[in-house]
């Protein structure tokens, strides 16, 4: 079992505080509390395994760093289009508690682990039938009229997100200070890819739509950590969920997958080009935007908060960047900068 994570800064005892709430909520329940995931912000989350062999999960949203109503609203939005999602057995936002139901401990990223490692047997079916669920989830969401008070993805927030890159990575990570010439490829690159991405019809955008947020369970998927979701581009969450900073795929099963959503919301009536290949070139430049924001969150979970775990996936995150930057004209002076600071990175680490 892992360590109960420590209590945020500056907030005092919260899991006493948690237990005391619990106790109010299942007056008949014995309180064994074991972390049910690890979280990039300060929530935490318990399973309470129950005397009937039932399970709940306790989320510990400290208010002076989270706020609970977004992850109830997104939840109550989600389960109205018929998705998979926790269910909310009891809260109290003031102190920053939720109670859930539980949906397993089994991530996809868990589940394709175990395979991984199961070297007597194919897994290819199985996992097909994992990706086509997701798929279709991801469908059946878009569909919905879910765009109710949430924020929209605007270009401040794209740009905002776009500049972790050079805070995080370039300058604390690597310590490079850019050129002027450096600086005005990545400020023309920027506004290129936003550009694309405003230009995308606007459903609802999960934002973190991927391995480590959906669950193996029944109805497939469970979802989870929706909390951040905005109205916004189409193609972003199918960028998170088949350019996974987690887990990479061949590019041709990525295709593959690409073409049975398209195909999938096509028949949805969703507001999907028409040509196959414009949509795929929407879902790479959507990507660069992801990718670029995720190096520099990663960068910052390191840097900033302590957790530098989150390196090791980084290299994943790049080639997927470095790839896509290649492939487009349009795109050519950023892949040449990248290119400089792999250089850069490389030296410094002989």
């Amino acid at each position: 079992m892992m360590p109960a994570p420590a209590d945020p800064p500056d907030v005092p005892d919260r899991l006493a505080l948690l237990r005391d709430w619990l106790q109010e909520q299942l007056p008949e329940e014995p309180l064994d509390l074991e972390p049910a995931s690890a979280d990039a912000s300060f929530r935490r989350y318990f399973r309470i395994r129950r005397g009937d062999g039932s399970s709940l999960i306790a989320m510990d949203a400290p208010p002076a760093q989270e706020n609970c109503q977004p992850f109830l609203h997104v939840a109550a939005l989600l389960h109205e289009a018929g998705v998979n999602v926790p269910l909310i057995r009891a809260q109290d936002t003031a102190r920053g508690f939720l109670l859930l139901s539980d949906l397993g401990g089994c991530t996809y990223l868990d589940q394709l682990r175990q395979w991984r490692e199961d070297t007597g047997a194919s897994h290819s079916g199985d996992i097909d039938h994992l990706y086509r669920d997701a798929l279709e989830a991801l469908v059946t969401i878009q569909q919905a009229d879910l765009a109710r008070n949430l924020p929209d993805y605007d270009r401040a927030l794209l740009m905002r997100e776009l500049r972790l890159f050079p805070e995080w990575y370039v300058a604390k990570q690597l310590g490079i200070t850019l050129s002027s010439a450096q600086q005005a490829v990545l400020h023309a690159a920027f506004a290129a890819i936003v550009d694309n991405n405003l230009a995308q019809p606007r459903v609802f955008v999960h934002r973190d739509y991927h391995s480590r947020n959906l669950m193996v369970c029944s109805p497939n998927p469970g979802i989870l950590d929706f909390q951040d979701a905005v109205h916004g581009p189409l193609t972003y969450d199918l960028v998170s969920l088949l350019r996974d900073a987690y887990v990479a795929w061949e590019e041709a099963l990525v295709i593959e997958w690409c073409v049975r959503y398209w195909e999938a919301a096509r028949r949805a009536g969703l507001p999907v080009a028409a040509d196959f290949a414009v949509f795929y070139r929407d879902f790479e430049w959507m990507g660069v935007q992801r990718q670029l924001k995720v190096v520099g969150i990663f960068a910052r979970l390191a840097f900033r908060d302590g957790k530098r775990g989150y390196l090791g996936d980084q290299p994943r995150v790049l080639g997927y960047l470095l790839a896509t930057c290649r492939r487009y004209r349009d795109l050519g002076g950023l892949a040449r900068l990248l290119d400089q600071l792999a250089a850069h990175g490389a030296a410094a680490s002989q």
